[in-house]
């Protein structure tokens, strides 16, 4: 693992960004939970809370046009590529304004036009669609980088491994980040994997690995950014370990029984937002406006209209 320097200092106006798109996506899973319980949101969600970091660190390293795709546990991944608040939420509620009009929920929103390829039920299976993307950016010599996000438990399947070999073999410009929070749905990483470093199985790809603090956004933001130049410079894929914690359950509604309560506590104490907070002079104009966009983006979505019958159907291929 080759050890990266953190960013050289940033603006203030830089800090504030990575905070702003922290707390939009901590407040916007926040929200989705609470409209849940109150009966106003008919989806399942899995809640990235804790994992902002990752989100906001790498997708601040990609350009406009450069393309993501991302698994169940995707909001953040959204949010951070640019993906508009209130179609999120009306796609978590099933309306016409969503993202996918409302038929695809929480775990299929998609925005092409912000480069966000789409999220993914199936574990592991954004990497393949994000090495044939990365393909296809190299066979037209665009210039765009694919990122593609996936937890540890993915790093078992074999999408993920015939993926990085395609993408070493080829020099594609794809990065892959795994989001390591420490389960895989409710199976401990330490029970599913021989080690606690998957950053390593880079070496057998001959690409460069990488791990680092998933839950401070400086540091993978440093990471991101020479991984995205590399891939953007023709040089091949690079295969980033964020390590994290996912602070809720696999679900909302997840009992959470296989989690020591003691660990929770060591991982509050590292929240990424009150890491980076204490380097800004004041967030409470960043905290008002996000309260207004997520208030906003509530009652807009619920105002909308439910799709047709017909549109179950519309857009399906055989």
């Amino acid at each position: 693992m080759t050890q990266m320097a953190k960013p050289a200092t940033l603006s203030e106006g830089k800090l504030r960004q990575l905070y702003r798109t922290m707390l939009l996506i901590r407040r916007f899973e926040e929200t989705a939970t609470q409209l849940m319980i109150e009966g106003r949101l008919g989806t399942s969600l899995h809640s990235s809370v804790g994992q902002e970091a990752v989100a906001a660190g790498v997708c601040a390293a990609l350009a406009p046009d450069d393309l993501i795709a991302t698994n169940h546990r995707g909001h953040g991944h959204c949010l951070a590529k640019g993906v508009d608040p209130t179609a999120m939420m009306a796609e978590l509620m099933g309306r016409t304004l969503g993202t996918n009009s409302g038929c695809g929920g929480s775990m299929h929103i998609a925005d092409p036009e912000r480069g966000v390829l789409g999220a993914n039920g199936i574990v592991g299976g954004g990497i393949p669609i994000a090495a044939g993307a990365a393909y296809a950016a190299w066979v037209r010599q665009s210039g765009q980088v694919v990122t593609v996000f996936f937890g540890d438990g993915a790093v078992n399947s074999g999408g993920f491994h015939e993926a990085m070999n395609v993408a070493a073999l080829w020099k594609l410009p794809l990065v892959f980040v795994c989001e390591n929070n420490l389960y895989a749905e409710m199976t401990p990483q330490r029970v599913h994997s021989p080690t606690p470093d998957l950053w390593i199985r880079a070496a057998a790809y001959g690409m460069p690995g990488q791990a680092v603090d998933g839950n401070d956004v400086l540091a993978v933001l440093a990471v991101a950014e020479q991984a995205v130049e590399r891939a953007r410079a023709g040089d091949g894929p690079t295969l980033i370990e964020c390590k994290t914690y996912r602070v809720r359950g696999h679900f909302e509604g997840d009992p959470e029984k296989y989690k020591d309560k003691a660990e929770a506590l060591i991982w509050a104490a590292r929240d990424p937002l009150e890491r980076l907070k204490p380097q800004l002079s004041s967030t409470d104009a960043i905290e008002t406006e996000i309260e207004t966009i997520l208030a906003d983006a509530v009652r807009l979505a619920e105002a909308a209209a439910f799709p047709e019958a017909i549109e179950a159907s519309r857009n399906v291929y055989a």
